[in-house]
């Protein structure tokens, strides 16, 4: 049985332009231990899939309209705000993309990180911070038994950054979910926060939702992938597949889009066009006006749907895909 499974799961924020169908009926399984992938473009619904799930998106103007998130034996979406307080940060963490932004500034590192231990964990203050100081130094920040009682201001970008997946993990959670981690790192410091997720991974034998719109991120993390368009997935899949034989126009055309992919000299690629308005009903193929596979009838006149083209690779089948 999987350790999470999400159906059919639905997020609409209503707001005075109309009501924006921001997740529109995915359904993935996250078993113990992997880590499954949500990739895709700005906008495509990644983050709020796994907001919805810990029930931190704003409402109003968002509400989830359907669906379900079995964990643990729990529907994540029926529970109230102190069931809820219960999970997050206790056995579902989360690691956000900006931990600038994140972490209170106010407060010294130390506070931050032993209070889900004196929360969920009935610790007292001096047993959390043994904790503490433990989880900094194996996020491999220097000397953590001296720096623990610093603030956010004092480390780099890259530190900060170990410092939130210390704060995910010091509760020994059993998934995380990490929202874009490496976006805003330079390519050295993104390999070794990489690096560190799949290490803790491994040593804690935590599951990981990894939330990126990097396809190369992907590669390296991931043994499943959701490929995320307006709202939907379109195309599912273990990582080997989607790299050697994707089927949706979309994920091609993400993978064409990869600098490191380009011959030397050739300009790079670009998808034309812009998403879809998701104010706006989409009947058929969301990514139809972009394709360059598309046929007359591809944007209307049907219900999309996620069909088995190979053993667990499912695709959004449209009629002008000539690769599935």
């Amino acid at each position: 049985m999987p350790l999470l499974e999400v159906r059919n799961l639905k997020t609409y924020f209503h707001t005075r332009e109309g009501v924006v169908r921001a997740v529109d009926g995915v359904s993935f399984d996250v078993e113990k231990g992997e880590t499954v992938g949500i990739v895709g473009e700005s906008g495509s619904g990644k983050s709020v899939t796994c907001y919805s799930l810990l029930q931190l998106i704003p409402r109003p103007p968002g509400r989830i309209e359907g669906g379900q998130a079995m964990f643990d034996g729990k529907n994540l979406l029926k529970l109230s705000e102190e069931e809820m307080r219960k999970i997050r940060g206790h056995k579902i963490g989360m690691i956000f993309q900006d931990p600038m932004t994140s972490l209170n500034p106010y407060m010294k590192i130390s506070s931050q990180l032993i209070e889900p231990l004196q929360l969920h964990k009935g610790m007292g203050k001096t047993e959390a911070l043994e904790r503490a100081v433990a989880e900094l130094d194996a996020v491999g920040i220097p000397d953590a038994k001296s720096r623990i009682d610093s603030y956010p201001h004092e480390f780099s970008g890259g530190m900060r950054q170990r410092v939130m997946i210390a704060m995910a993990m010091i509760s020994r959670p059993e998934i995380i979910i990490a929202d874009e981690p490496t976006t805003a790192l330079d390519v050295t410091i993104q390999k070794q926060v990489l690096d560190l997720i799949k290490t803790r991974q491994e040593d804690l034998g935590t599951a990981v939702i990894f939330i990126t719109h990097d396809l190369a991120v992907v590669s390296e993390v991931c043994d499943r992938v959701n490929v995320m368009y307006a709202g939907r997935f379109v195309e599912c899949a273990p990582v080997e597949a989607i790299f050697t034989e994707p089927r949706h126009p979309y994920t091609q055309a993400l993978q064409k889009s990869i600098p490191a992919l380009q011959e030397k000299g050739e300009d790079l690629y670009t998808i034309p066009g812009l998403p879809p308005d998701l104010t706006k009903p989409i009947g058929g193929c969301a990514f139809a006006p972009r394709c360059e596979f598309a046929v007359e009838n591809c944007a209307h006149g049907w219900q999309p749907k996620l069909v088995e083209t190979g053993p667990n690779h499912w695709v959004q089948h449209c009629r002008g895909c000539v690769t599935v």
